[in-house]
């Protein structure tokens, strides 16, 4: 049997996992597709010799027998059912990042006051988690000249980055990277002053 990769990526291990899980117990396999934590559910085409079976939507499942056995008909399981069923399997899935977004000041590599009040929040996640996989990345709005964008973007990433390493979070754990004015949050023209586009993303993983 396989299934089709169309389904978003972190979930298609728990539909693996749920096959693992379901095979070794029942000498049957399930699948199940599970939203994502944002609530977007993706596509998952189950398939075997006998036939194939598309599921693509939240919680929708399917059980096959063998591989010359078609997939039975789908059906949308309840949450307190896929909780009794398969919490050995999503308690051992690891956590899904958290994103955090901090604005800068025009031209400036200084923090907005909302954004440094978001400080504290970033670090208890990377110290709650143990983290050892941060992603920083500097972005720009697109006024001014492209190359003093990616300078201004990569600027931020690093003030961002020290910011962390003062508050006991190990540089090694840290990667800094820079898009300049090429990864807008919001598109404008050239040379408009944004301030949802003045920003670095923090990613903990």
């Amino acid at each position: 049997m396989s299934t089709d990769k169309r389904c978003n990526k972190v979930w298609l291990l728990v539909c693996i996992s749920f096959l693992l899980l379901s095979y070794g117990c029942a000498k049957k396999t399930t699948v199940v597709l599970l939203p994502d934590p944002d609530g977007k559910v993706g596509h998952v085409t189950v398939s075997n010799d006998a036939g194939t079976l598309d599921i693509t939507h939240a919680r929708e499942a399917t059980t096959v027998k063998g591989r010359d056995s078609l997939p039975a008909g789908s059906t949308i399981l309840s949450k307190e059912a896929i909780d009794a069923e398969f919490s050995p399997v999503l308690t051992i899935l690891p956590a899904q990042p958290v994103h955090f977004i901090l604005y800068f000041k025009s031209e400036s590599t200084e923090l907005t006051e909302q954004s440094v009040k978001i400080l504290p929040e970033i670090i208890a996640s990377i110290q709650s988690r143990k983290s050892q996989d941060i992603s920083v990345i500097g972005h720009s709005d697109t006024a001014g000249d492209r190359q003093y964008n990616l300078q201004l973007s990569r600027k931020r990433a690093l003030a961002v980055s020290r910011i962390l390493e003062k508050k006991d979070v190990e540089a090694t754990f840290i990667k800094s990277t820079s898009h300049g004015e090429m990864n807008p949050l919001v598109k404008t023209a050239d040379n408009t002053h944004e301030p949802r586009n003045r920003r670095v993303e923090v990613v903990v993983r």
